[in-house]
């Protein structure tokens, strides 16, 4: 049951449309989501834009990087879950960790030493974006990358710090991926810059309602991760949420922890989803969440030495009906026109129709990346099948 719950809440059982998704279907992903987490990995695609082409199946990304870049700007990029891209309504509920980074607080250690040290040089960096912007920290002469904190330059982290304080954001990003910055008044609605800040603890209250509807059912650390709040921001507020009538404490089978449904959360009769899941996916980014759920143990390797690597480098877990069946290590080899299927592995569970619904799936994601055909290699229990249905 709470399995179904989870993945209504996630959209996985919205009818997909019968032809070419438009800004409003991505629009109601987002309503479902609250969120797309942004990762610079690229072994397949973007992380953001994975979770919209699990749900709709093939989209123009166009329609993310228009809502993300151009007017009247519909998302904004900022740290949630972690660096995040968001609808902009959300901002105003942000204000409250922008305001702590300023004083230093909730941001890397030597971000914040940075801060208190370099305010003169942070000056000149803003200075540089009100007469420059949109600017990325690499047209800063003489501030290129030289092996500082992280190999960041001083320009590198005095954008970084004015970004979490706030006084920037994301204007767009280059093909390479980098950060043009730019003032806030000069990209976001002027609407929602003129909202009325909240309080902490309504910005909190608030974060954890949307967190609520995003999971449907959830325990309190599900709820609290998912825009990484810490124990203390959340003390009182699931109770007050509780009194509201937002959310209901519930009993799940198998939690040891106690769980929260929110009030709009549906119980579908059956889920017959069939995605596949990038490794920042919301429905399992928290991975114990994952294994209550799905009986899932997953855990991304990409920094785990290849020859101790489980199941491979980039790993997608397999959706099927209201399972994860399967898990398959991928790699879009975009100069040579093909989606590698560098290992495949069932779970127990899997029925005997996986591969032929993994090969679908897969046929589909090439098409939408843009490469002509699949290949399978010959790693893992489930890349027999694979392989002979060819791509």
């Amino acid at each position: 049951m709470a399995r179904r719950i989870a993945l209504a809440a996630q959209g996985f059982t919205d009818r997909r449309t019968a032809g070419e998704p438009e800004r409003r279907h991505l629009k109601r992903i987002l309503q479902r989501t609250g969120l797309f987490q942004i990762d610079s990995v690229n072994v397949v695609a973007r992380a953001h834009y994975m979770p919209a082409f699990s749900r709709l199946g093939p989209y123009s990304t166009r329609l993310l990087e228009s809502a993300a870049s151009r007017r009247p700007r519909a998302l904004f990029e900022y740290w949630a879950h972690e660096a995040s891209l968001l609808p902009v309504e959300t901002q105003p509920l942000m204000r409250w960790r922008m305001a702590r980074a300023e004083a230093g607080q909730g941001i890397y250690r030597r971000l914040a030493e940075f801060g208190r040290e370099k305010q003169s040089f942070i000056k000149e960096i803003y200075d540089e974006v009100v007469q420059r912007g949109p600017i990325a920290a690499s047209d800063i002469d003489g501030h290129s990358g030289t092996g500082g904190w992280w190999g960041w330059s001083d320009a590198k982290h005095a954008f970084e710090w004015l970004f979490w304080a706030g006084h920037i954001t994301t204007h767009s990003r280059r093909p390479s991926f980098e950060r043009l910055y730019d003032l806030p008044e000069r990209v976001l609605p002027a609407s929602v810059l003129a909202a009325p800040t909240p309080s902490p603890v309504d910005a909190h209250r608030a974060l954890l309602a949307i967190s609520a509807r995003a999971l449907g059912i959830a325990t309190g650390g599900d709820l609290r991760d998912y825009f990484r709040l810490s124990p203390t921001d959340i003390a009182g507020r699931l109770e007050e949420l509780v009194e509201e009538g937002e959310i209901e404490p519930v009993a799940v089978k198998g939690w040891k922890q106690p769980a929260y449904l929110h009030r709009d959360a549906r119980l579908p009769r059956k889920v017959e989803a069939r995605a596949l899941l990038a490794p920042f996916d919301p429905l399992i980014w928290e991975r114990s969440r994952a294994e209550r759920l799905f009986g899932f143990h997953y855990r991304i390797e990409i920094y785990t030495p290849a020859e101790k690597r489980m199941h491979g480098y980039y790993v997608l877990p397999f959706l099927l009906g209201d399972r994860i069946v399967a898990r398959v290590d991928l790699k879009a080899d975009r100069q040579a026109g093909v989606l590698r299927v560098q290992a495949a592995h069932p779970e127990d569970h899997a029925p005997p129709h996986t591969a032929e619904e993994i090969m679908a799936e897969l046929r589909s994601m090439a098409g939408w990346l843009g490469l002509a055909r699949v290949e399978v290699m010959p790693a893992g229990d489930l890349a027999p099948a694979l392989a002979q249905m060819r791509g």
